[in-house]
């Protein structure tokens, strides 16, 4: 198997769709195919787990080009299996980790999940915020200092580039230099259009009937048939689900108080354990939560 050279590892709705998008355009970089491999975590996405040793074959075959292999499986951060795997296999790999306020990352995602109604295809209702939070699949991904003490165990902090998302809007060249220069890759110019490279909300619009029945056939082709056909619409921007026949326009919220309130204690007492073993400044994101929560 071939050494996958880097990983970023987390957060759900904290820019890594973005960053991972925009790195892909680095000539001295191979990004996973797909985006997510999620072979390495027992956490499959948000609602997959399996205790399965990871298949290392099938891993490989996520790669392909010469470059620095980078794995952006970020459901990886909050699984309590990915550390000590990735450890036994690749214990050198530097790791980016992008984060955002808890809350509202916990309420992006939440969001996400309605949106594409992944809650109810897994067999889970997460129409009320206040259930979906009582549901580990949902609020581990916001458990950082948790996450990271598990992490610690196996890696170094220099290991660790840490990534405030926020930052990936207000200075994203600052953002790519870091990247660049904590994995070893020479100066770049990149193509920063978010409108091409973030996990947009309003690319998430809920399906019709008509649009489940497209997805449900298209499921049923073949790997290597369909795979050509997506990769010529991604690069034209072309999302055929956007169609108005095909999905209506999803529901627009963010994280108020009542949000806040249901995680907000917790989720502060969790920020300043992740900044006593990383010394990342988290007050900011303790003084929104405590400030919004009341």
């Amino acid at each position: 198997m071939s050494e996958v050279g880097a990983f970023v590892v987390g957060v759900p709705k904290a820019g890594t769709t973005w960053l991972t998008n925009v790195l892909s355009q680095h000539p001295g970089v191979v990004l996973s195919n797909p985006k997510e491999p999620n072979v390495v975590a027992s956490h499959r996405g948000t609602f997959g787990r399996t205790g399965d040793e990871p298949d290392w074959s099938r891993y490989d075959d996520c790669f392909s080009g010469d470059g620095l292999r980078i794995d952006a499986s970020v459901h990886a951060f909050a699984c309590p299996l990915a550390p000590e795997r990735i450890a036994r296999r690749m214990p050198s790999a530097p790791m980016v980790l992008c984060l955002r306020e808890p809350v509202s990352r916990a309420v992006s995602h939440w969001k996400m999940i309605r949106d594409t109604e992944e809650d109810f295809r897994n067999g889970a209702d997460w129409s009320d915020f206040e259930v979906a939070w009582s549901d580990s699949r949902l609020c581990d991904d916001s458990f950082y200092g948790a996450a990271m003490q598990r992490w610690l165990e196996h890696f170094p902090l220099e290991s660790f580039l840490i990534i405030d998302s926020q930052r990936m809007r207000s200075e994203p060249n600052a953002v790519l230099s870091e990247v660049e220069e904590f994995l070893g890759l020479d100066s770049n110019q990149y193509d920063l259009d978010p409108a091409k490279h973030a996990n947009r909300a309003s690319d998430r619009r809920p399906l019709t009937g008509v649009g489940r029945l497209v997805r449900a056939g298209f499921s049923l082709v073949p790997g290597f048939v369909k795979g050509p056909i997506v990769s010529r619409l991604q690069a034209r921007d072309i999302n055929i689900y956007a169609a108005p026949v095909m999905s209506r326009k999803a529901a627009s919220y963010s994280a108020g108080q009542e949000h806040y309130a249901v995680c907000g204690e917790g989720l502060c007492e969790d920020l300043r354990l992740f900044e006593s073993l990383t010394g990342f400044a988290t007050e900011h994101w303790i003084d929104r939560i405590e400030t919004s929560r009341r």
